[in-house]
């Protein structure tokens, strides 16, 4: 195959995936994100990072965010949202997030690739992206590295999230521009 195929191939699959995401989940999500005082954001290797840049955007729009395990993150409390993150629903430590943030009586948010998982049933809310890292009846649903889809998704999924945000807030470009770091 060609770069170019390998491109394509890659794009098809996040596509695809992300075609089959529940708009309702969603709307659902973002009507949490607007209703929270702060919002916490979670997860563990790639999809840490991929939340990383989704707590970015929202601070960019005008909206209170942290990463958790940043050494600037509060505590978390009542009224706060955690959002976390896990392709397989499995990871332990993003699921000791869940239930610290649950415990501390904040509402919580998942994003997974396994809607059967245990983070997604400890979770309040679900995002479920049809991107599972396991394999289905012996085949694995992509040709990319295991957790590459979900990680993909999840970062187009989020940056679609902020979009709806924007337009949702009437929040344009200028006034992204104007929070963005000035250290340059």
């Amino acid at each position: 195959m060609s770069a170019r195929e390998y491109t394509q191939l890659v794009a098809s699959e996040i596509s695809d995936a992300l075609s089959r995401t529940d708009e309702q989940q969603v709307e659902t999500l973002l009507d949490m994100i607007e209703a929270a005082d702060n919002i916490f954001v979670g997860g563990a290797g790639r999809s840490g990072l991929m939340m990383k840049a989704f707590a970015m955007r929202l601070m960019h729009i005008g909206l209170t965010s942290y990463v958790v395990g940043e050494t600037v993150t509060p505590a978390i409390i009542e009224d706060d949202l955690l959002v976390v993150a896990s392709g397989s629903g499995q990871t332990r430590m993003t699921q000791a997030l869940l239930d610290a943030a649950a415990a501390r009586g904040a509402r919580t948010a998942a994003i997974t690739g396994h809607e059967d998982s245990p983070l997604a049933r400890a979770a309040e809310h679900v995002v479920h992206l049809h991107t599972p890292v396991v394999f289905i009846n012996d085949r694995r649903p992509t040709r990319q590295p295991p957790g590459t889809l979900f990680e993909q998704c999840l970062l187009a999924q989020c940056d679609a999230m902020i979009l709806m945000l924007m337009h949702r807030r009437g929040i344009t470009e200028e006034h992204i521009r104007s929070r963005h770091t000035k250290f340059e």
